[in-house]
């Protein structure tokens, strides 16, 4: 019977391979898959039983099952000797493992994300828009017309002539304002580029959050109410805050929203404002006889610096761990 010639091969191949036994659970590993794995030498015995004629295959059988509860025994040994290398008197197994450090969320991010909650606490929905856009969208609309001294507020990336990366979110406005009708609640959290030289005050990229709300009968009292919430949430009850007159192209009346800081005893600017100027309105077909709005604009990395006191923007952007893990 050429079915029990294999066995016996297999058999005495298993003792050649597992004497001395393998030291290592990568070795042990590979000789139970040879043997006893899927598709290993024991399962091959057995698919060959189909060729053993039935008045042998009784004892075929029996000699099979042999060869395997003799190789599943040999590793049920294996398993119980390497319990007892575990378990013995200098191995205290109720030591802590190896701590594996666990990531946390980036503190511009925990800043944006409780930006992001105060106001949707209040009705406002999150709306975002693209970062390349082009020039309508991100200055003609916004009442910048060509060579308006304005632009040169801004110091653009141009990909093209038409083609900018935005210079604040209030790119997104237009957008909103084109594709639906009033009246609107959003802020627009996201990524704006500015070409400037990189200092502890500025870089080339930081994240700001848009706010727009257009519907009838919105007045700056709104405005100023809404802000002076937004600080007491973000800042804290006691907070010093005031609204100063300012100038921005897409908005008339303009206002800068400053706090006051204890530590360094002076005005800091946190925001800008203002109502939305008509002029916007018609870029958009919106009637500024019927609806009225408001906008307002903050940097994710100025409040931040402001709530944790932070004096050096680069910091965000640098992946310093000494720095992150304080968050």
């Amino acid at each position: 019977m050429k079915l029990k010639e294999s066995i016996e091969s297999v058999r005495n191949q298993f003792r050649t391979d597992s004497d001395p036994f393998p030291n290592d659970e990568a070795s042990l590993n590979s000789l139970r898959i040879k043997y006893i794995g899927r598709k290993g030498l024991i399962a091959g015995l057995f698919s060959g039983m189909s060729d053993v004629l039935p008045k042998d295959r009784p004892l075929a059988g029996q000699l099979l099952n042999e060869l395997k509860i003799e190789i599943n025994s040999f590793f049920y040994e294996i398993s119980n000797v390497s319990k007892k290398i575990l378990t013995k008197e200098n191995t205290d197994t109720s030591l802590p493992g190896i701590n594996i450090p666990t990531g946390h969320i980036h503190p511009l991010q925990q800043t944006l994300d409780q930006i992001k909650s105060i106001f949707s606490d209040v009705g406002f929905s999150i709306a975002y828009g693209p970062e390349i856009d082009d020039d309508f969208h991100n200055f003609g609309a916004l009442n910048f017309p060509p060579e308006h001294p304005a632009r040169d507020m801004q110091d653009t990336f141009f990909i093209d002539p038409e083609t900018v990366l935005r210079t604040h979110t209030s790119n997104v406005q237009i957008h909103l304002m084109e594709d639906q009708d009033p009246p609107l609640r959003y802020i627009v959290p996201g990524r704006v580029y500015r070409n400037e030289a990189i200092s502890y005050k500025s870089y080339c990229l930081f994240n700001q959050v848009e706010g727009i709300y257009v519907d009838k009968k919105v007045s700056f009292s709104d405005l100023k109410s809404m802000l002076e919430y937004f600080v007491k949430r973000m800042f804290g009850d006691n907070t010093k805050m005031r609204f100063r007159p300012s100038f921005f192209p897409f908005t008339e009346p303009s206002a800068e929203v400053d706090i006051w800081s204890e530590k360094r005893k002076e005005w800091l600017e946190i925001l800008g404002c203002g109502m939305v100027d008509p002029e916007v309105f018609k870029s958009v077909n919106i009637d500024s006889n019927i609806w009225h709005g408001y906008a307002f604009g903050m940097g994710v990395e100025r409040i931040c610096m402001l709530k944790y006191g932070i004096d050096d923007i680069r910091l965000f952007y640098q992946g310093d761990m000494r720095f992150l893990e304080q968050f």
